[in-house]
């Protein structure tokens, strides 16, 4: 199972996106937890995720989402740039409310 283009088009709104379903809005919204500082994944985040996914799949989800995280904010520090690898494509960046 791949990503669609409508759900990257879609990706700032995934919450109420008809492109993603439960099981995928509830992988989004732990990795929005975990991005947060300090991450904070709320008991009623954990029993969704846990409806989809056993404690392996789990630590394993975590894992992943922790890597890029990593990699994201040490990019960041020395100011790595994409190399060209997607011309022509586009990196959905999250929408920002009027309030933040």
């Amino acid at each position: 199972m791949g990503v669609t283009e409508q759900q990257l088009v879609d990706l700032p709104r995934y919450e109420t996106s008809e492109a993603f379903d439960d099981r995928e809005r509830a992988v989004l919204d732990l990795a929005v937890a975990m991005a947060k500082t300090p991450a904070d994944i709320s008991s009623e985040l954990m029993k969704r995720l846990r409806t989809y996914f056993d404690e392996a799949q789990l630590v394993e989800l975590a894992a992943v989402i922790a890597w890029e995280n990593y990699r994201a904010r040490f990019n960041r520090v020395f100011g790595v740039r994409s190399s060209g690898f997607s011309e022509g494509a586009f990196c959905a960046v999250p929408e920002r409310n009027a309030a933040t």
